[in-house]
């Protein structure tokens, strides 16, 4: 089933997601007109939604202010570089919408768990992003960071799908095939990442996954309210079991996939 054939398949789906597409257009407006300057990092397992939520909250912007962000495998010269300077030319200017779909985080996740840094790189890394995304938001970058968290049954099935769809064979890589092998380093990383990454500048908003649908309306209805440009009132605010800001104690309540 396509993509557009499913969204067409939940009741009220279609509807909710254009009038939130809407509230994001006003937004765009609301960045343009004031010179704001907002990153959007989306973090997340494998199969988890990042590509799709991200179609839907750039389809109906500007894409001369708006720019989607996916850096692949690190050069030789990058891997000589500071670690962030890959990043530092794909920041906003004044009246852009830059998306991260991944970020500076695969230190955190997948070169954690893959062991494609040093432990030294890693403790430097979690040391120092508060620091660079504190330095960002002083200067005036507004800055979102949202983790989708899928369960291992769902994201087992997604990547299974992947498999077989001739349409999605370009999202497969190595890396895939070791998802659910290395789930439990992978909850680790995650866990890990989200206490010492999670601060006053730059916090952590998580949400879960598993419902495509219901991921990409929550977070776009959380994203409009976070940025004072909030959705039709009769749509309701995000469901705070399904959108939340980061802390332990989700952990422990089960809202984040063990």
């Amino acid at each position: 089933m396509s993509k557009n054939k499913q969204d067409k398949s939940t009741p009220g789906y279609g509807e909710q997601l254009h009038t939130l597409q809407i509230g994001l257009s006003a937004l765009q407006r609301q960045v343009i007109a004031g010179g704001r300057k907002l990153l959007i990092i989306l973090e997340g397992r494998d199969a988890a939604g990042k590509d799709g939520t991200i179609k839907r909250i750039v389809k109906h912007l500007s894409p001369r202010d708006t720019r989607v962000v996916a850096l692949g495998a690190p050069s030789d010269h990058d891997r000589r570089s500071w670690y962030f300077q890959r990043w530092t030319s794909h920041l906003p200017a004044a009246g852009e919408i830059v998306l991260f779909n991944r970020s500076w985080y695969n230190r955190a996740g997948v070169e954690k768990v893959m062991n494609y840094s040093t432990e030294a790189e890693y403790e430097e890394f979690m040391a120092t992003v508060p620091l660079f995304e504190q330095l960002l938001a002083h200067c005036g970058i507004t800055l979102v960071k949202y983790y989708l968290d899928i369960s291992k049954d769902e994201q087992k099935r997604r990547l299974e799908a992947r498999r077989k769809d001739p349409l999605k064979q370009w999202k497969l890589s190595p890396v895939d095939d070791r998802a659910i092998k290395r789930w439990d380093a992978y909850s680790a990383a995650r866990n890990e990442m989200l206490a010492r990454t999670h601060s006053v500048a730059a916090p952590w908003t998580v949400v879960r996954a598993d419902d495509k649908h219901q991921t990409r309306l929550s977070l776009i209805s959380d994203l409009l309210t976070r940025l004072g440009e909030a959705p039709r009132t009769d749509l309701g605010l995000p469901d705070p079991n399904t959108v939340f800001l980061y802390d332990s104690a989700a952990l422990k309540q089960g809202l984040i996939a063990p």
